[in-house]
């Protein structure tokens, strides 16, 4: 059954326009004239995108966004504006977690890619809701559609998290969330646009920017969907540095959770010894003496070390 996209504006040749720019698209669109039916259109069905214009009569954008948090939670939320400021940027990110903001007069192609990207955010959100091992990893194995370059990271990285939990004797409920974890990690990544992931080349600083957002979006949907503190701090801080200056909340040592902190060691070793556009693949041996110098830098030293000595044990025989 095809997503539900309800566009909001008080001017009808835009939402006129709407139209004709997603006439061809698998996607049912409704369109309101005022937040008071698009209100109504939440209230009756499930709706995947809302795009909404800010400044309208009434009821303006930000106050059906913050109304559409408690009616439909799910809902991805898209504010369009004929300008922005920074004030306004502020309250929709923090108050009603506005995905992508869209600047009059828009790009159809800008517009198609935001409404498709919040359309794979709503699916995510979906499947989460129902966190179970089958949904879970299949999730993951979509996630990793969006970049060839990583197919497989996902399991392999739970793998390498679980030596450690079983090393550390952690508890049952630790090891699934390690587990869960791994497989969701990058689920952020979702918002991140493939011509970014996949780009052959050294990524710009705005670039750059974009994708370091990928662990705070991949929280906040595990946030909505209910699932483990444990899974939630693997997601939102597996690139946090043991001496500090990793994103997105600074963390360093021991505040860094202990979930992120082992899926950090075993997300590194993966991308070490797996082919990537920024780098080939490196051996075992390359890759552990990597790990040896990142080990109370970016990694934690006692994890690492008994990385390590796992990756010793299982070397193959002269």
């Amino acid at each position: 059954m095809a997503e539900t996209i309800l566009f909001v504006d008080d001017e009808e040749n835009i939402l006129n326009s709407v139209i004709r720019t997603f006439v061809d698209s698998e996607f049912s669109i409704l369109t309101a004239p005022d937040a008071a039916q698009a209100l109504d259109h939440l209230k009756s069905q499930a709706i995947a995108v809302l795009v909404t214009d800010n400044m309208m009569p009434g009821m303006n954008g930000m106050e059906l966004l913050a109304l559409t948090k408690k009616i439909s939670p799910n809902t991805v939320k898209v504010m369009m504006t004929a300008y922005t400021d920074l004030p306004t940027v502020i309250e929709a990110i923090n108050r009603v977690e506005v995905f992508r903001f869209i600047v009059k007069p828009w790009d159809n192609q800008e517009l198609l890619t935001t409404v498709n990207e919040g359309v794979n955010r709503h699916r995510l959100l979906e499947s989460l809701s129902h966190e179970n091992e089958a949904v879970l990893y299949a999730l993951a194995e979509t996630i990793e559609l969006k970049d060839p370059y990583t197919k497989g990271h996902c399991e392999r990285v739970a793998q390498y998290a679980l030596l450690i939990g079983e090393a550390l004797n952690l508890p049952e409920n630790m090891k699934t969330d390690l587990r869960f974890g791994s497989w969701l990690h990058d689920c952020g990544k979702i918002g991140v646009p493939e011509q970014i992931l996949n780009a052959p080349r050294r990524l710009k600083a705005d670039e750059i920017t974009t994708i370091r957002f990928h662990p705070e979006w991949g929280a906040e949907v595990a946030r909505k969907a209910h699932m483990s503190p444990g899974v939630i701090n693997i997601i939102r801080s597996h690139h946090e540095r043991y001496q500090g200056k990793g994103y997105p909340d600074n963390l360093a040592g021991d505040d860094i959770p202990l979930e992120a902190r082992i899926v950090a060691i075993a997300d590194t070793y993966d991308a070490i010894t797996s082919t990537r556009p920024y780098n080939e693949s490196r051996g075992r041996e390359t890759a552990m003496k990597i790990l040896r110098r990142l080990s109370g830098k970016d990694l934690d030293p006692e994890l690492t070390e008994i990385f390590l000595e796992i990756l010793e044990r299982q070397a193959p025989a002269d």
